[in-house]
């Protein structure tokens, strides 16, 4: 009879440490980041431009504070050259259907509502400051999106 092997139990090997990463991982870690960063650099000079727009609308329609008439004509032409950035036709619209344009697709405070007075205010004698405040408040917020490529 043959001499009897010493045999042991089949001993399976260490399990991987989780540090460091295999190289796929590696990659995955990096495009997530360089993801994270291209999303912050976007919002960042989104941010700025917005800013800048602001900027332009306030001062353009300030520079024009001296009565209420004057500020809605001011506030109406910065919206016929935004409006420009988005329809080059819609510079020609006259009365409602300009109204329409400036409503967008989001309801009707310029057909319906205060925006009215960007028809005709600035070229009233007077008119009342809050409707004129108002009306300029929701210019500046077409302003921005129409600025921003909206319709």
């Amino acid at each position: 009879m043959a001499a009897q092997l010493p045999l042991r139990d089949v001993h399976l090997p260490a399990a991987p440490a989780w540090w460091p990463p295999a190289p796929g991982w590696w990659w995955v870690i990096a495009v997530v980041v360089a993801l994270a960063v291209l999303v912050l650099v976007m919002y960042g000079r989104r941010r700025r431009q917005r800013q800048r727009w602001l900027a332009l609308f306030d001062q353009q329609v300030m520079r024009a504070a001296t009565d209420a008439p004057a500020r809605l004509a001011a506030a109406s032409e910065l919206l016929r050259r935004a409006a420009r950035r988005v329809d080059a036709q819609a510079v020609l619209l006259q009365g409602q259907d300009w109204l329409r344009f400036l409503d967008g697709r989001k309801g009707n405070d310029f057909s319906a509502g205060d925006g009215r007075l960007l028809l005709d205010g600035g070229f009233r004698a007077s008119v009342d400051a809050g409707a004129a405040d108002r009306a300029c408040q929701l210019a500046q917020a077409r302003f921005l999106e129409l600025m921003a490529g909206r319709r």
